[in-house]
C-alpha cells in the first residue's frame, strides 16, 4: 500500500508541473523534445503532447515498479532495496521533467513568460 501511495504522490508531482509548464509556454505551439550534441533541436512535438510525456512516463514506469513490487519477491539480501529504488525513480523522472522545462526555455528564449 505504502508503495502505491508513493507512486501516486511522484505522478501527482509530474503532472501539476505540466499542468504548470502548460500555463508557463502557452505561447508556444510546439515544444522541443530531443536535443543533438551541438544543442540544436531535432524533433518538436505540439505543446499538450510534449508536456504530457513525463507524466505517461512516470505512471507507467511506476505503475509496473509498484505491480513488480506486490506481485515478485526480491532477492534474498534485497528486500530492503525495493522502497528506495523507488523513490530513487520517482525522484530521477521529477528531476528529468524539470530539465526537460529547463532546457525548453532556454530553447525558446524570453516567450514563455
Amino acid at each position: 500500500m505504502v508503495m502505491l501511495i508513493v507512486s501516486m504522490v511522484f505522478v501527482s508531482i509530474n503532472c501539476v508541473l505540466a499542468f504548470r509548464a502548460n500555463s508557463r509556454f502557452r505561447h508556444e505551439d510546439q515544444l522541443p523534445m530531443q536535443w543533438g550534441l551541438s544543442g540544436e533541436v531535432n524533433w518538436f512535438a505540439p505543446r499538450r503532447l510534449a508536456l504530457a510525456s513525463m507524466p505517461m512516463l512516470a505512471f507507467a514506469v511506476l505503475g509496473f515498479q509498484t505491480i513488480l513490487s506486490t506481485n515478485v519477491a526480491p532477492r534474498p539480501g534485497q528486500e530492503g532495496l525495493v522502497f528506495p529504488v523507488l523513490v530513487a525513480t520517482g525522484a530521477t523522472l521529477v528531476a528529468v521533467q524539470l530539465l526537460h522545462f529547463w532546457l525548453i526555455e532556454k530553447t525558446v528564449g524570453g516567450s514563455a513568460e
